[in-house]
Protein backbone atom coordinates (compact mmCIF):
# COMPACT_ATOMS: atom_id res chain seq x y z
CA UNK A 1 0.00 0.00 0.00
CA UNK A 2 1.53 3.30 -1.18
CA UNK A 3 1.85 5.83 1.78
CA UNK A 4 -0.06 8.98 1.87
CA UNK A 5 0.95 10.26 5.34
CA UNK A 6 4.48 9.08 7.30
CA UNK A 7 4.03 7.90 10.60
CA UNK A 8 5.19 11.10 12.43
CA UNK A 9 7.57 13.55 12.45
CA UNK A 10 9.52 15.81 15.51
CA UNK A 11 6.16 18.38 15.47
CA UNK A 12 4.28 15.43 16.31
CA UNK A 13 6.24 15.71 19.90
CA UNK A 14 6.37 19.55 20.45
CA UNK A 15 3.84 22.18 20.92
CA UNK A 16 2.30 24.85 23.34
CA UNK A 17 0.46 24.14 26.38
CA UNK A 18 -2.79 26.21 26.70
CA UNK A 19 -4.41 27.48 29.50
CA UNK A 20 -8.10 26.75 30.64
CA UNK A 21 -10.58 25.10 32.94
CA UNK A 22 -11.42 21.06 31.47
CA UNK A 23 -14.89 20.83 31.84
CA UNK A 24 -15.08 17.03 30.83
CA UNK A 25 -15.28 14.16 33.05
CA UNK A 26 -13.32 10.14 33.29
CA UNK A 27 -15.18 7.19 32.33
CA UNK A 28 -14.50 4.04 31.74
CA UNK A 29 -15.62 2.41 28.36
CA UNK A 30 -14.50 -1.34 27.14
CA UNK A 31 -12.07 -1.33 30.44
CA UNK A 32 -9.97 1.96 28.80
CA UNK A 33 -10.22 5.58 29.86
CA UNK A 34 -12.23 7.95 28.11
CA UNK A 35 -12.63 11.67 28.32
CA UNK A 36 -16.15 12.60 28.03
CA UNK A 37 -17.46 16.08 27.24
CA UNK A 38 -21.42 16.55 27.30
CA UNK A 39 -23.00 18.97 25.12
CA UNK A 40 -25.42 22.03 27.07
CA UNK A 41 -28.83 20.51 27.37
CA UNK A 42 -30.40 23.27 25.07
CA UNK A 43 -28.39 22.01 21.92
CA UNK A 44 -28.68 18.33 21.59
CA UNK A 45 -31.09 17.74 18.74
CA UNK A 46 -34.81 16.13 19.63
CA UNK A 47 -33.04 14.76 22.92
CA UNK A 48 -30.84 12.90 21.40
CA UNK A 49 -26.98 13.38 21.67
CA UNK A 50 -24.74 13.86 18.33
CA UNK A 51 -21.32 11.89 18.95
CA UNK A 52 -17.54 12.70 17.96
CA UNK A 53 -15.21 10.20 18.78
CA UNK A 54 -12.07 11.65 19.41
CA UNK A 55 -8.93 9.94 18.51
CA UNK A 56 -6.46 12.52 20.03
CA UNK A 57 -2.25 12.63 18.86
CA UNK A 58 -0.02 11.40 21.06
CA UNK A 59 -0.51 14.11 23.99
CA UNK A 60 -3.62 11.62 24.37
CA UNK A 61 -7.39 13.20 25.54
CA UNK A 62 -6.51 13.78 29.28
CA UNK A 63 -3.91 16.95 28.08
CA UNK A 64 -5.16 20.23 28.86
CA UNK A 65 -5.37 20.98 24.93
CA UNK A 66 -6.94 18.30 24.32
CA UNK A 67 -9.24 18.75 26.66
CA UNK A 68 -9.89 21.92 26.19
CA UNK A 69 -10.77 20.83 22.34
CA UNK A 70 -13.09 18.37 23.22
CA UNK A 71 -14.84 20.90 25.35
CA UNK A 72 -15.82 22.98 22.48
CA UNK A 73 -17.08 20.82 20.24
CA UNK A 74 -19.45 19.56 23.20
CA UNK A 75 -20.18 23.24 23.68
CA UNK A 76 -21.60 23.08 20.20
CA UNK A 77 -23.92 20.56 20.44
CA UNK A 78 -22.07 17.23 20.47
CA UNK A 79 -21.46 14.74 23.09
CA UNK A 80 -17.39 13.94 23.05
CA UNK A 81 -15.81 10.57 23.79
CA UNK A 82 -12.22 10.81 23.65
CA UNK A 83 -10.58 7.38 24.01
CA UNK A 84 -7.43 7.25 25.56
CA UNK A 85 -5.77 4.49 24.01
CA UNK A 86 -2.25 5.48 25.25
CA UNK A 87 -3.77 3.94 28.64
CA UNK A 88 -2.09 6.65 30.60
CA UNK A 89 1.44 6.58 28.93
CA UNK A 90 0.66 9.67 27.08
CA UNK A 91 4.28 10.88 25.51
CA UNK A 92 4.34 14.28 27.37
CA UNK A 93 4.59 12.41 30.43
CA UNK A 94 8.56 11.02 29.61
CA UNK A 95 10.57 13.87 30.49
CA UNK A 96 13.80 11.30 30.91
CA UNK A 97 17.14 11.74 29.29
CA UNK A 98 17.48 9.62 25.87
CA UNK A 99 14.03 8.58 25.80
CA UNK A 100 13.28 6.72 22.78
CA UNK A 101 10.34 8.22 21.23
CA UNK A 102 10.29 6.54 18.17
CA UNK A 103 10.10 2.66 20.14
CA UNK A 104 6.88 4.24 22.68
CA UNK A 105 5.45 5.62 19.40
CA UNK A 106 5.51 1.46 18.07
CA UNK A 107 4.43 0.05 20.76
CA UNK A 108 1.72 2.50 21.98
CA UNK A 109 0.00 2.21 17.95
CA UNK A 110 0.19 -1.95 18.41
CA UNK A 111 -2.07 -1.22 21.71
CA UNK A 112 -4.17 1.33 20.36
CA UNK A 113 -4.90 -0.95 17.23
CA UNK A 114 -5.57 -3.66 19.87
CA UNK A 115 -8.18 -2.16 22.26
CA UNK A 116 -9.56 0.30 19.60
CA UNK A 117 -11.93 -2.16 18.04
CA UNK A 118 -14.17 -3.30 21.39
CA UNK A 119 -13.82 0.52 22.93
CA UNK A 120 -15.31 0.93 19.57
CA UNK A 121 -18.55 -2.38 20.23
CA UNK A 122 -19.61 -0.98 23.30
CA UNK A 123 -19.77 2.79 22.30
CA UNK A 124 -22.45 1.54 19.97
CA UNK A 125 -24.18 -0.28 22.45
CA UNK A 126 -24.32 2.53 24.96
CA UNK A 127 -24.25 5.67 22.67
CA UNK A 128 -26.06 4.44 19.36
CA UNK A 129 -24.69 3.28 15.93
CA UNK A 130 -24.32 6.55 14.06
CA UNK A 131 -20.33 8.62 15.44
CA UNK A 132 -18.76 11.48 14.54
CA UNK A 133 -15.08 11.54 14.17
CA UNK A 134 -11.84 13.39 14.42
CA UNK A 135 -8.47 12.02 14.66
CA UNK A 136 -6.16 10.13 12.09
CA UNK A 137 -6.53 6.63 10.96
CA UNK A 138 -8.38 5.42 13.37
CA UNK A 139 -10.77 7.87 11.90
CA UNK A 140 -10.21 6.48 7.79
CA UNK A 141 -10.73 3.77 9.04
CA UNK A 142 -14.00 3.70 10.36
CA UNK A 143 -14.77 6.55 7.23
CA UNK A 144 -14.49 3.03 5.18
CA UNK A 145 -17.24 1.55 6.93
CA UNK A 146 -21.06 2.63 7.86
CA UNK A 147 -20.95 3.27 11.22
CA UNK A 148 -20.44 6.56 11.16
CA UNK A 149 -22.07 9.37 8.86
CA UNK A 150 -18.86 12.14 8.81
CA UNK A 151 -15.27 12.23 9.16
CA UNK A 152 -12.62 15.18 10.06
CA UNK A 153 -8.64 14.91 10.45
CA UNK A 154 -6.00 17.65 11.21
CA UNK A 155 -2.51 16.65 10.37
CA UNK A 156 -2.57 13.14 10.44
CA UNK A 157 0.20 10.07 10.12
CA UNK A 158 0.26 6.66 9.13
CA UNK A 159 -2.17 6.78 6.26
CA UNK A 160 -1.83 4.85 2.93
CA UNK A 161 -3.96 4.92 -0.45
CA UNK A 162 -6.40 2.59 0.51
CA UNK A 163 -7.85 5.24 3.06
CA UNK A 164 -8.57 7.68 0.78
CA UNK A 165 -10.04 4.91 -1.85
CA UNK A 166 -12.00 3.15 0.54
CA UNK A 167 -13.60 6.38 1.78
CA UNK A 168 -17.68 6.22 1.95
CA UNK A 169 -18.47 9.32 4.04
CA UNK A 170 -17.71 13.12 3.70
CA UNK A 171 -14.11 13.71 5.04
CA UNK A 172 -12.65 17.21 5.67
CA UNK A 173 -9.04 17.45 6.09
CA UNK A 174 -7.41 20.54 8.45
CA UNK A 175 -4.15 20.41 7.05
CA UNK A 176 -0.92 22.75 7.59
CA UNK A 177 1.20 24.28 4.84
CA UNK A 178 4.62 22.89 6.12
CA UNK A 179 3.83 19.28 7.64
CA UNK A 180 6.61 16.50 7.15
CA UNK A 181 4.00 13.62 7.68
CA UNK A 182 1.42 14.98 5.03
CA UNK A 183 3.57 17.37 2.49
CA UNK A 184 1.92 18.96 -0.34
CA UNK A 185 2.68 16.18 -3.09
CA UNK A 186 0.89 13.46 -0.78
CA UNK A 187 -1.82 15.64 -0.16
CA UNK A 188 -2.53 16.80 -3.38
CA UNK A 189 -2.30 13.18 -4.24
CA UNK A 190 -5.31 12.47 -1.67
CA UNK A 191 -7.06 14.75 -3.12
CA UNK A 192 -6.62 13.10 -6.70
CA UNK A 193 -8.28 9.67 -5.44
CA UNK A 194 -10.89 11.72 -3.43
CA UNK A 195 -11.61 14.07 -6.89
CA UNK A 196 -11.60 10.01 -9.47
CA UNK A 197 -14.21 7.99 -6.72
CA UNK A 198 -16.09 11.28 -7.10
CA UNK A 199 -16.00 11.33 -2.91
CA UNK A 200 -17.44 14.43 -1.13
CA UNK A 201 -14.67 16.38 0.72
CA UNK A 202 -12.95 19.68 1.77
CA UNK A 203 -9.63 20.87 2.75
CA UNK A 204 -8.75 23.49 4.67
CA UNK A 205 -4.42 24.56 4.29
CA UNK A 206 -3.07 26.90 6.78
CA UNK A 207 -0.05 29.11 5.96
CA UNK A 208 2.77 29.47 8.22
CA UNK A 209 1.70 26.85 10.45
CA UNK A 210 3.25 23.05 10.61
CA UNK A 211 1.97 20.03 12.24
CA UNK A 212 0.68 19.71 15.08
CA UNK A 213 -1.28 23.30 14.55
CA UNK A 214 -4.71 22.66 15.39
CA UNK A 215 -3.95 21.00 18.56
CA UNK A 216 -0.38 22.62 19.79
CA UNK A 217 -0.19 26.20 18.20
CA UNK A 218 1.04 28.58 20.49
CA UNK A 219 -1.79 30.87 21.22
CA UNK A 220 -0.02 33.86 21.47
CA UNK A 221 1.07 33.95 17.89
CA UNK A 222 -2.48 35.81 16.17
CA UNK A 223 -1.93 33.51 13.24
CA UNK A 224 -1.04 30.17 15.07
CA UNK A 225 -4.35 30.85 17.24
CA UNK A 226 -6.33 31.84 14.30
CA UNK A 227 -5.75 28.59 12.55
CA UNK A 228 -6.40 26.35 15.07
CA UNK A 229 -9.49 28.14 16.02
CA UNK A 230 -11.04 28.04 12.86
CA UNK A 231 -9.10 24.48 12.18
CA UNK A 232 -12.16 23.44 15.12
CA UNK A 233 -14.97 25.85 13.69
CA UNK A 234 -14.57 23.79 10.45
CA UNK A 235 -14.66 20.27 12.05
CA UNK A 236 -17.57 21.62 13.92
CA UNK A 237 -19.24 23.35 11.02
CA UNK A 238 -18.94 19.79 9.12
CA UNK A 239 -20.26 17.57 11.51
CA UNK A 240 -23.13 19.96 11.73
CA UNK A 241 -23.48 20.23 8.08
CA UNK A 242 -24.00 16.36 8.14
CA UNK A 243 -26.27 15.89 11.50
CA UNK A 244 -28.80 18.50 11.51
Amino acid sequence: MATIAHPYCDNCFTGVKHSGNAVGKTVTIANVPTYVSEPPPTTTTGGQNRVILFFSDVFGPFYLNNQLLQDYFASQGFLVLGIDYLLGDAYYKHTEEGFDHEAWFNASRATAEKITPEWLEEVREQYGADSYCFGGPFVMNLAGTDDIVAAAFAHPGWLTEDHFKNLKHPLLMSCAESDFTFPTDLRRRAEDILADNKAQYQIQVFSGVQHGFAVRGDPEKPDARWAKEESARGIIGWFTRFTA
